[in-house]
């Protein structure tokens, strides 16, 4: 697959979540939860000490995700999206989208191994959602 193809399958999906929101409205973990709403796109925010971001209540990690969400974005550091990929495998998650910044070699091959839709090229959701502060 292209990466073009890579990110419509990511974007098929029936419903987001994004690991690394933010309540801090510079952080790219909050524009990115935003972006999601700007394109009216279900979505839920993880954080473990967050009720809610943005007025969408939280799941406090990746395992407590509805079945719907199949589609992650992680903006995390690389350690710790180590550890959200397993936990999405695990879940059933099947497309996982690493923001700059958030890749890891490990990661990634992680996802390639288990056979999920992995974009980790540097591609930005924010980029191709055409994200814009309001």
């Amino acid at each position: 697959m292209t990466v073009d193809q890579q990110i419509e399958q990511f974007l098929a999906a029936p419903a987001f979540a994004v690991v690394g929101a933010s309540v801090n409205r510079d952080k790219y973990g909050n524009k990115v939860l935003r972006c999601y709403q700007q394109n009216e796109r279900q979505v839920i925010p993880v954080h473990p000490s967050e009720s809610q971001i943005e007025g969408i209540p939280c799941a406090a990690s990746v395992t407590e995700l509805p079945d719907d969400v199949t589609s992650l974005s992680i903006i995390t550091p690389p350690k710790i999206t180590e550890k959200i990929v397993e936990q999405a495998a695990s879940k059933g998650i099947k497309n996982i989208w690493m923001q700059p910044g958030a890749e890891s070699p490990t990661a990634v091959q992680y996802c390639r191994d288990q056979g999920l839709n992995v974009i980790a090229d540097g591609s930005c959701l924010l980029v191709v959602l055409h994200y814009h502060e309001h």
